[in-house]
């Protein structure tokens, strides 16, 4: 369906029914405060409660402020927003650099029909003040924008460069699904399994942990004269000290396994990753919080196969899109660069295969020809790569020995520390073998592979077409071991993907390969002249 789309210059409010959304969030976040001041205002016996009503109605009035200082227009070269009261700030895009849109809704927003679109840049995206966010637009809004803004006709492109009255976009039906989408990827029932070891409930215990501290402290509490509280640490002190540890770790393993499941649920519910014939994917995912990411393919420069030691054990991982205009430095399950959640790691390889476009005639080894990136043999890095792995987990292993003992004799230290740290020998020596094995690079169907890490394994696959220069780098230790790391630096994902110690001529041949020509000027070939006579 072609529409013809209205753009003005004319500036444009957020949907009036924003403000619900911001007043309540701005009470939600102010709460820890407010029940600070109500809780020491009864104790001391003054009028607490007014001053957290006084407070609510502050909040409540910076919260509506938003929507009549907050502006927004698109016209046929930039997407622009004003906002600020004392201070007024416009921060402009030009539409030629949106990468991403990113339409996000939490609960309330879902019960008043709302959604935040979020505009990702490539520069915008590195600095925080200058992202592009309009909180909240209405729903049918929001996906007119999306569509507006990344799925954008041959004929729209032409017509916006000469007219500035209005463009041609292609607009689907509301409700109605994209014709042709192809569908990659679905979120599994039997995924859940893998919740628990993503450890994501770690984070949960630290914000309750600091909710509960920051409410304590506004509010003055003793804890320890709460009654069940005070029941529980009798009850606690009552134990011995190893099953005092062991309760402790228990408790712990247990909530975190809890959280985690629970998040992943919420955060990863409903996940489907779609193709859509304009050249974008499409992730979509949450329950509560619905979250959509629209990826251009032709920002796509390779993917990241990502697997924690927890997941690795259950032969998990997932899987990051390496792209330009993404939150790479936010985490993968943060970030919009997500293209699938933790699954089994198969399936990562198999999504993988189905996103990264096919090269033909591209470089690569005679060892990996033609393999796909993501399950290409890698080449091993070498004795030299595997003594530095284990000289420097012991070395790290033997400094901290030695502080400890040195603790123990002058500082009256526990001897039972340094004891334990002895007895960890055997586990650095895992993990510097784990490391060594984690090691490994392969120069495939026209992608650099590279793959590294223990605690938190990852598998690159990076576009050579997408590598603009090579950094190669030698610290003291490894000028000594006769080893390299060489850097592919681009302009997607982290910026520079890393080939960790390797000898310096295959470091150059991976580059040469990589970029065919892109070294010439900089290698001195040497030329042997035989003997006369």
């Amino acid at each position: 369906m072609i529409d013809v789309v209205e753009t003005t210059s004319t500036w444009r409010r957020l949907s009036p029914r924003m403000l619900v959304i911001h007043p309540f969030q701005e009470v939600v976040r102010a709460a820890p405060a407010l029940l600070g001041l109500l809780v020491a205002g009864t104790s001391s016996g003054g009028q607490g409660q007014w001053w957290s009503i006084g407070g609510v109605g502050l909040m409540v009035v910076l919260g509506m402020l938003r929507w009549f200082t907050t502006t927004y227009r698109i016209t046929p070269e930039h997407v622009q927003v004003r906002r600020g009261l004392l201070t007024r700030k416009v921060v402009t895009v030009p539409r030629d650099r949106v990468r991403t849109v990113d339409v996000t809704s939490h609960v309330l927003h879902r019960v008043l029909g709302l959604a935040r679109v979020e505009v990702g840049t490539g520069t915008s995206e590195r600095r925080r003040e200058g992202r592009l966010k309009l909180d909240a637009l209405s729903a049918a809004e929001a996906a007119r924008l999306r569509v507006e803004l990344l799925h954008r006709s041959p004929a729209a492109t032409s017509t916006a460069s000469t007219a500035s009255a209005a463009e041609i976009s292609v607009t689907p039906p509301a409700g109605s699904t994209p014709a042709a989408e192809t569908e990659l990827a679905r979120m599994r029932p039997e995924w859940v399994r893998f919740g628990p070891f993503t450890m994501s409930g770690l984070v949960t215990v630290g914000v309750v942990a600091g909710f509960v501290s920051r409410l304590v402290s506004e509010g003055n509490v003793d804890l320890g004269r709460v009654g069940p509280v005070q029941e529980t640490l009798r009850w606690f002190r009552a134990m011995s000290l190893p099953l005092e540890i062991t309760t402790v770790v228990l408790v712990l393993v247990v909530f975190v396994s809890v959280a985690s499941t629970l998040g992943y649920v919420l955060a990863f519910g409903n996940f489907r990753l779609t193709r859509h014939p304009e050249g974008t994917l499409h992730v979509t995912r949450g329950l509560l919080t619905t979250r959509a990411t629209t990826i251009e393919e032709r920002r796509l420069r390779g993917v990241e196969v990502t697997e924690p030691l927890l997941l690795r054990a259950v032969r998990g991982a997932r899987l990051s899109a390496v792209t330009t205009g993404l939150r790479a430095a936010q985490g993968a399950q943060r970030g919009g660069s997500l293209l699938l959640p933790p699954a089994p790691r198969a399936a990562a390889v198999s999504v993988a295969r189905l996103v990264l476009p096919r090269v033909a005639d591209a470089p690569s080894d005679s060892s990996a020809s033609g393999a796909s990136p993501v399950a290409a043999r890698l080449s091993p890095h070498g004795p030299a790569a595997l003594r530095r792995r284990f000289t420097r987990a012991y070395g790290v292993h033997a400094l901290v020995l030695a502080a400890l003992v040195a603790l123990w004799l002058w500082a009256g230290l526990p001897s039972w520390t340094w004891l334990t740290a002895a007895a960890l020998l055997p586990l650095t020596a895992l993990l510097a073998a784990d490391r060594y094995r984690s090691l490994g690079h392969a120069l495939t169907s026209g992608y650099l592979v590279t793959r590294w890490g223990s605690f938190s394994r990852r598998r690159v696959a990076l576009e050579c077409d997408g590598v603009i220069g090579w950094n190669v780098e030698r610290s003291f230790f490894q000028r000594r071991a006769g080893l390299v790391t060489l850097t592919a630096t681009t302009a997607a994902g982290k910026q520079g993907y890393q080939v960790r110690d390797v000898d310096l001529a295959e470091a150059l041949r991976l580059a040469a390969a990589g970029t065919p020509g892109l070294l010439d000027p900089f290698l001195v070939e040497e030329q042997h002249v035989s003997p006369v006579g």
